[in-house]
């Protein structure tokens, strides 16, 4: 196989590594693989970036965006056999590459699709409630987003080379904001090859991405107040570079995640043979030999209940015993190298600081066979215990990135959340029981210390993603050690790369500014009913009244009868009476509802295909006998969802005849394009 030429892809060209290029090899057998290292104008990117990708982006919808995040996990999907093959070579099993490979192209599905259904088809991202700000209601404020007018700079680390790329560009680009990825340089041929892909695709505005293979020179010296830093990697380097003076001076946003002592905790009910025990065991097990360790969740400590200590190295000990580790091309192979000989050999000196808190009850690199231990980074998982988890402090400071897990002991369940928060922040903690007081009091003696909490008993089964996977629907970072950042968790994860702006105005100005209708802006009444007009005819604001409808008795009673909801304040005047809430009988608020409908409603086949749902329903007043309503029917907002219909999101309130509102909901509507 030839020498991989890792490239840059630095203000759309392609840059070849140059003079003084350091020589990358294979995880597995140590011979030479890719060159790394370009000469680039740091300066010319950033403006390339600002200049040509950024404004690109912001012309786009959240839509158009989530809709070639689409395309592109399409493209890489069909792509992905050739990243498997390149994989290899970073010590990862073909197990492994489906975490990091299938992962990331997952991960940009995810956020294509919530991109799709949980923003607007629009450039600005309404956050929360309207808020009222005056009596009247002539002055309101509302929270509205927009994305960032600067750069992205993901610093990633060597662990997961795609996706790490991919679970941070995800949200970035749905953001509107363009990115310059960084790839820790051990494994940089895998996600090299994959950015090739990306940019092969045609799908990408020019300047959205670019690609630096090698060092960031003074990239992060020119940064300013619009821009962010989203790193993975150690808590060292993050030190360093979030103390840079330059990202200090002009706030630039930091996002970290890095060094997390996990730990997984057996719950005090878990007892050996149960069903958690045993889904515990496993779980440690494929934590401790996955990447070979080499995951920023794997699980470093290992809390049991001190009666259930030696039962739970026992079968760890059967189980790493049976753990073959090997060359990740073969099939019998459950671990595979680590993904390159310095990082085995920092692992192997956090292992000699862990002993001398603990002791190794399995672990011996002398017994590996069929590989070649001098060329290749291989080693044996190494498990550890303690006998005082109150005494030790290194147990609970130091991190060896590899397969090392080290088994602690504790009294009561108080107790184990007292070591579990030495960690000083982590990104996950895992709790196998079957109680829910054991869960809420994990949850509130510990959460505070932990990104994620995952529990897992006989219950969640095999439907569970494991401790150790982060998904993109959810929260991924820590507080403390683990950098105190958070990425991913949906369109929270959107949100680091926009700016969160408070708007103080007029209903009809708000209204304008978000294109959604709020109480109090202006209307239009339009000659055409508005059933009879298509999604692309719609507009926010327009309007249809109708009614009135007189509510009578003999219209409670029937509906009460026909539904079988006699509730005394329907049916008993006396009873109603005595409720303080009613002044006698009342008609029921889902008659309410449904006169609302028989009013606005335009019955012939036409554009609307579809109600599906009402949000948002108060009822604000009783509807005495008597009562003569009417209703109002407007466009809120409407977003795309294909080419063929889009949703409809109609503001509806109902009123009396002294024009005091009884009623107010939210009307969804899938409308014909």
């Amino acid at each position: 196989m030839s020498i991989i030429p890792v490239e840059s892809f630095a203000a759309g060209r392609w840059v070849a590594p140059g003079e003084g290029a350091l020589t990358l090899k294979s995880a597995t057998d140590g011979r030479d693989v890719a060159r790394i290292g370009s000469s680039l104008d740091y300066a010319a990117m950033l403006d390339h970036a600002r200049r040509v990708g950024g404004p690109a982006l912001r012309a786009m919808t959240f839509h158009e965006r989530a809709h070639i995040l689409k395309a592109l996990a399409q493209y890489l999907n069909e792509r992905r056999e050739a990243l498997y093959e390149l994989s290899y070579d970073t010590g990862a099993t073909k197990a492994d590459s489906l975490i990091d490979i299938d992962g990331g192209i997952g991960t940009l599905f995810v956020f294509a699709s919530k991109g799709r259904r949980e923003l607007p088809d629009d450039n600005v991202y309404v956050d929360g409630a309207v808020e009222q700000l005056s009596r009247s209601g002539s002055f309101i404020g509302q929270h509205v987003a927009t994305p960032l007018k600067g750069v992205a700079v993901h610093i990633n680390a060597f662990n997961f080379p795609v996706w790490g790329m991919l679970e941070k560009l995800a949200p970035t680009f749905l953001a509107g904001v363009p990115a310059i990825v960084k790839p820790a340089s051990q494994t940089a041929w895998l996600t090299h090859a994959c950015f090739r892909m990306m940019i092969g695709s045609g799908l990408l505005p020019e300047g959205s991405v670019q690609l630096i293979s090698g060092s960031t020179g003074d990239l992060l010296d020119r940064l300013g107040g619009q821009d962010v830093v989203s790193f993975t990697g150690s808590a060292a380097t993050a030190a360093m570079l979030r103390g840079k003076e330059n990202l200090l001076r002009n706030s630039v946003r930091f996002i970290a995640e890095q060094d997390s002592l996990n730990a997984s905790i057996l719950g005090p009910d878990a007892e050996p043979g149960s069903a958690e025990f045993d889904c515990f065991i496993r779980e440690v097990h494929r934590e401790m030999t996955a990447k070979a360790g080499q995951k920023c969740t794997a699980i470093r400590r290992v809390l049991v209940p001190q009666a259930h200590r030696d039962a739970v190295v026992e079968a760890l000990v059967a189980r790493l015993d049976k753990t073959v580790v090997g060359d990740p091309r073969e099939e019998a192979t459950r671990m595979g190298a680590l993904a390159s000989l310095d990082q085995r050999e920092d692992v192997r000196a956090k292992l000699a600081v862990l002993e001398s808190e603990a002791r190794r009850v399995f672990g011996d690199d002398s017994r590996l066979s069929g590989v070649d231990a001098e060329r290749g980074a291989f080693m044996s998982p190494a498990l550890l215990t303690s006998d005082d988890p109150d005494g030790a402090a290194r147990l609970h400071e130091v991190e060896a990135f590899g397969p090392v897990s080290t088994v602690l002991p504790y009294r009561d369940l108080d107790h184990a959340l007292q070591i579990a928060n030495r960690g000083e922040g982590s990104l996950v903690a895992s709790v196998f029981t079957h109680e829910r007081d054991v869960a809420r009091q994990v949850v509130l003696g510990s959460g505070a210390f932990h990104g994620r909490l995952y529990f897992a008993n006989r219950d969640t089964g095999k439907e569970a993603t494991g401790h150790g996977s982060p998904l993109p629907h959810m929260v991924h970072g820590g507080p403390g050690r683990a950098g105190g950042g958070e990425e991913m968790g949906g369109i929270r994860g959107v949100m680091h790369y926009m700016q969160r702006t408070a708007i103080q105005g007029s209903p009809d100005l708000l209204a304008g500014i978000t294109k959604r209708y709020v109480p109090g802006a202006q209307t239009r009444e339009g000659k055409r009913h508005p059933f009879r007009l298509r999604f692309g005819e719609l507009e926010s604001g327009m309007t249809l009244w109708a009614g009135p409808r007189e509510v009578t008795l003999q219209d409670i009673e029937h509906f009460a009868e026909f539904t079988g909801d006699t509730f005394y304040a329907h049916m008993d005047e006396e009873a109603a009476k005595a409720n303080p809430f009613f002044p006698g009988r009342v008609a029921h608020g889902y008659l309410i509802l449904s006169f609302a409908a028989g009013m606005f409603v335009d019955p012939d086949p036409g554009p609307v295909l579809a109600n599906y749902g009402l949000d948002n329903l108060r009822f604000m007043k009783p509807v005495e006998p008597g009562a003569k309503l009417k209703v109002r029917l407007t466009v809120k907002q409407k977003t795309r969802r294909n080419d063929d219909y889009g949703e409809v999101r109609w503001d509806v309130g109902v009123y009396d005849e002294t024009d005091a509102q009884v009623a107010g909901y939210e009307l969804l509507t899938m409308n014909a394009m």
